[in-house]
């Protein structure tokens, strides 16, 4: 049964801390159609003037969520209050649990900052349902090379960061089935996928073009969302294109968010700014 598409969203354009520019491509107030995703940010392609002290976004904290940075161009490097230290390069990606709350720091790496270059990279953030937004924080830091990948049809590569599509399953541990993945197109092509039954799914253009189930165009820094119903999706390009697929099983939950934090009533965000207030995410040192 064809999977079809329910609707397609534009971007906005986006500028978070002092070094990451952009567009938002997904927020909050479409989380019931892309559950358990809350938010898109793709920040780049952009051009990073030369700099001995490195930009991006200052110690910040966070509460009920996963974040996820995917880096397809330029480096990144990171800092959090659980003593967790990683430097992210081009096809890596991190998966940080904040869970019950941790800070952290997220700029240009060193090195990439000195020489100046392009950035182009995504941040997602992912809802944890209400039995582990209060478990301890995890980190997950899995390189290139770890990443599943093959060529699924003529000019078409796809990477699996988490879940299984087109016979690939992705290393990222989740706490709710999530699919997430990465079409990297090279010509023109026709194909198609096959996703679980049941999943909400999104489809975001990074680069180009893609046409879905016939002549439905997304452009680049367009999202469409998808019926739960179905699974099969018919792909084809007249060229080149970047694509993620993001999706999964519904949280069947209602959400509270205020800032960084996400968790399922008034009273737990409330909680979780004095608790914050209070040093209990812990600092960076």
């Amino acid at each position: 049964m064809i999977k079809n598409i329910k609707k397609i969203y534009g971007s906005r354009p986006q500028s978070v801390g002092d070094g990451f520019v952009g567009k938002n491509a997904l927020s909050a107030q479409h989380y019931k159609e892309f559950s358990p995703f809350l938010m898109l940010d793709h920040h780049g392609p952009m051009q990073v003037v030369p700099s001995d002290i490195p930009k991006g976004v200052d110690e910040h904290p966070h509460r009920g969520i996963e974040t996820v940075t995917l880096v397809f161009e330029g480096a990144l490097q990171h800092r959090d209050s659980a003593g967790n230290r990683g430097t992210l390069r081009a096809g890596d990606m991190q998966w940080m649990t904040a869970a019950s709350g941790i800070v952290h720091e997220e700029k240009h790496e060193l090195s990439f900052s000195k020489q100046g270059g392009v950035l182009n990279f995504i941040q997602l953030w992912t809802n944890l349902p209400s039995k582990y937004k209060m478990t301890p924080p995890r980190y997950q830091e899995i390189s290139a090379s770890q990443i599943p990948k093959a060529e699924i049809a003529q000019n078409v590569l796809v990477r699996v960061f988490s879940g299984e599509l087109a016979g690939l399953k992705g290393v990222a541990k989740t706490y709710t089935p999530i699919l997430l993945a990465e079409l990297k197109i090279s010509g023109q092509s026709e194909f198609q996928l096959s996703v679980p039954q049941g999943y909400n799914l999104g489809l975001y253009v990074i680069d180009d073009e893609i046409f879905v189930n016939g002549e439905t165009q997304i452009k680049a820094g367009q999202i469409a969302s998808f019926q739960q119903e179905g699974e099969i999706i018919h792909f084809h390009t007249k060229g080149k294109a970047h694509v993620l697929l993001l999706g999964g099983e519904p949280i069947q939950e209602p959400i509270a968010t205020y800032g960084p934090f996400v968790m399922n009533t008034q009273a737990e965000i409330m909680q979780a700014i004095q608790d914050y207030q209070m040093g209990k995410m812990g600092h960076l040192v």
